[in-house]
This record gives C-alpha cells, sequence and structure tokens, in this order.
C-alpha cells in the first residue's frame, strides 16, 4: 500500500494512524502542497479533487480519509474497528459525518488559520470548535469511546484535529473527558503521533 500525504495534515494523518494501528505495511508517499504538487496534473489523476490523503492498494484508488478508514477496515475483516452490527455501524457513521462536517469546519479550519495562513475567520470558527468540543465531551461522559465500548474508526476519524485544536488557539483544558480520551487512543498499540507545529496556544 501507498499513502500520499503530508505531514501537517489532519486528514492524512487519521489514514495514516489506522494504517498503524493494523500494522499493515505501507510505504507514505509526500505531496507538497506548498508546491501546490496536489493540485497538479500527476495527482489528479489519482484524486481529481486535489486533496490528501489518497491510498493506492495495489492499483485500487481509494480517496478521502474517512473513506480510507472503512476501506482498510473492511479490507482487513476487522469488524473491531467497524461493526458490521447496525446500531454499532451507525453510531460509528454518526461521528464519521462529524469529522466531515463540524470537526473540519470548527477546529481544523482554526488550525488552518495560524498552520497555513487560512483565511478563515477566527470569531467564527473558535466559538463553532467549542460548540463540537462541549458535544464531544458530554458524549464521552461515563465512557471510554466516542462510538460503542471499544475504538473504532470514528476515534480515528475524530483524534487529529482534535488533539491539535490548541494550534488552532482551540483550549482543550475545560474538556476533561476529552483529554482523557485522547490519552486513551495514544497509549494504543501502534499509534503514531501527528506531528506539532508550534503556533496558537501551542506556540
Amino acid at each position: 500500500m501507498q499513502l500520499y500525504y503530508h505531514p501537517l495534515s489532519g486528514h492524512a494523518h487519521r489514514a495514516r494512524l489506522l494504517l498503524s494501528l493494523l500494522g499493515l505495511e505501507h510505504d507514505l508517499v509526500l505531496v507538497d502542497l506548498a508546491r501546490r504538487e496536489h493540485k497538479q496534473e500527476p495527482f489528479l489523476k489519482l484524486n481529481p479533487f486535489g486533496q490528501v490523503p489518497v491510498l493506492d492498494d495495489g492499483g485500487t484508488i481509494i480517496c478521502d480519509s474517512n473513506a480510507i478508514l472503512v476501506y482498510l477496515a473492511k479490507t482487513t475483516g476487522r469488524t473491531d474497528w467497524l461493526p458490521e452490527e447496525p446500531q454499532g455501524a451507525a453510531a460509528v457513521q454518526r461521528w464519521l459525518s462529524v469529522a466531515a462536517g463540524q470537526i473540519a469546519h470548527g477546529p481544523a479550519q482554526a488550525r488552518l488559520i495560524n498552520v497555513f495562513k487560512a483565511p478563515y475567520r477566527p470569531e467564527e470558527v473558535i466559538p463553532r470548535s467549542h460548540a463540537i468540543l462541549t458535544l464531544i465531551e458530554a458524549a464521552l461522559e461515563g465512557r471510554g469511546w466516542i462510538a460503542t465500548d471499544r475504538p473504532t474508526i470514528a476515534d480515528v476519524a475524530l483524534y487529529s484535529y482534535v488533539a491539535r485544536a490548541p494550534e488552532g488557539d482551540v483550549d482543550l483544558q475545560p474538556y476533561a473527558n476529552i483529554r482523557a480520551w485522547l490519552e486513551r487512543i495514544e497509549a494504543l498499540p501502534g499509534f503514531v503521533d501527528f506531528q506539532k507545529t508550534p503556533v496558537g496556544l501551542d506556540a
């Protein structure tokens, strides 16, 4: 397997994280975002949307980070990471939608302002970040994992941008349940860290 990625992309990190947690051999292919390699013809042949990550599994091309998580769990038959039973599968899908929605438009965008000088408005994205973190904090009350009673791809999908939320000036100190949950993920065998950037509250 080859994973086309960038070390500062949280979307790429979640794909890399699951590959490592599953113990799957893979090569990392760096895509130079600064030089807009992701918008050039060779990469666009892999993903016409021009986004990382992309997984190449022996010629089978999977684009989109959450799609990669589903693909990896399904191809390896890891129903512990992606349940087959309806309630568990639905719970995982709910949080995959949160990762693609509220997390992408909250903590991820807040971080992009400081890391990549993205033209988002802090006065909009930081309150949005705290709104979704408050909901996640409540969902983790009395439980170890976000979707089921064990870690799933839902936890992987949420982890990267939540963990680096302080880089976008989003303080995690009020969220004890989230901070404990982050530590549980980081203690999993095969965990691989998301590269840190000394900006925002982490400067």
